[in-house]
């Protein structure tokens, strides 16, 4: 069983304009969320700067990247990006940082980057990793051996980088190999996952943002979709706070409200 408590995050990286952003991170700190996360894709906000923007109307909501894509950018550039916003936020800026989400390739592309293997990617996470300064705190957001491993010896926070449609025993197989590479480390680690939705009352355009039905996903016990009674919601993540240790959960933005009353009932427990 974790030591860690419950904290919670909404990633949030679409908006119509600035006066929308500043107010979904108002709203976010005005319901007890620890933190806004922004994802790093050509198609949202670009994360460095929407950071800023969100810390600037806020006094206690920490920011941060979900995640960087180590291969968009050197690590001098992640570095300076990073020294600044802990400068403007007064430290309350989190880097989140990954070898780059299926489909990251063609987007490298369009920037006019080198995407890299695999064992590339994962060398400039560890790079940028070594450009950073150590007192800002890191997530790495991990699923093959290579990024837990690096993850096991550097991150803060682990993000398990599983799909939605993945299951709790699938979580936990995870965890076990993470377990093996991180030995006395483990119980220092954050462990992180993301829900793709909440509710009993799901949207139809869930199916085309998971290539899957959502009912098909809860039906299978998809971990990424939560669903029931307040009571019942709160009971799932207490039993996979208990039984996997995951106590950091983030949410998309666009469930900010519906996952609020959990967040009031479980933040700091």
């Amino acid at each position: 069983m974790t030591s860690h408590a419950f904290r919670f995050g909404t990633v949030g990286g679409f908006s119509r304009d600035g006066e929308a952003w500043t107010a979904l991170a108002r709203r976010a700190e005005d319901l007890g969320y620890a933190t806004l996360l922004i994802p790093d894709t050509l198609t949202t906000l670009s994360p460095f700067t929407a950071a800023a923007a969100a810390a600037a109307v806020t006094g206690r909501l920490r920011v941060g990247t979900y995640v960087a894509a180590a291969p968009y950018r050197t690590p001098a550039a992640v570095a300076r990006e990073v020294s600044t916003l802990r400068t403007l936020t007064g430290g309350r800026f989190e880097l989140g940082i990954g070898a780059g989400r299926p489909g990251a390739e063609q987007e490298a592309a369009a920037l006019g980057v080198r995407f890299g293997t695999p064992s590339e990617r994962v060398q400039r996470v560890a790079d940028t990793l070594d450009a950073v300064d150590e007192d800002v705190p890191v997530l790495i957001a991990a699923a093959s051996t290579r990024l837990l491993r690096l993850a096991a010896e550097r991150a803060d926070t682990v993000a398990l980088g599983l799909p939605a449609t993945a299951t709790e025993d699938d979580l936990a197989a995870k965890l076990d190999e993470l377990y093996e590479l991180a030995g006395d480390r483990f119980n220092e680690l954050e462990i992180n996952t993301n829900l793709a939705a909440v509710g009993d009352e799901l949207p139809a355009w869930l199916s085309q943002q998971l290539g899957a039905d959502p009912r098909e996903i809860v039906a299978k016990g998809g971990y990424g979709i939560l669903t029931g009674t307040l009571d019942q919601m709160a009971d799932t993540l207490r039993r996979r706070r208990d039984r996997l240790g995951i106590s950091y959960v983030s949410v998309s933005a666009q469930f900010l409200e519906q996952f609020a009353p959990l967040v009031e009932r479980l933040a700091g427990t």
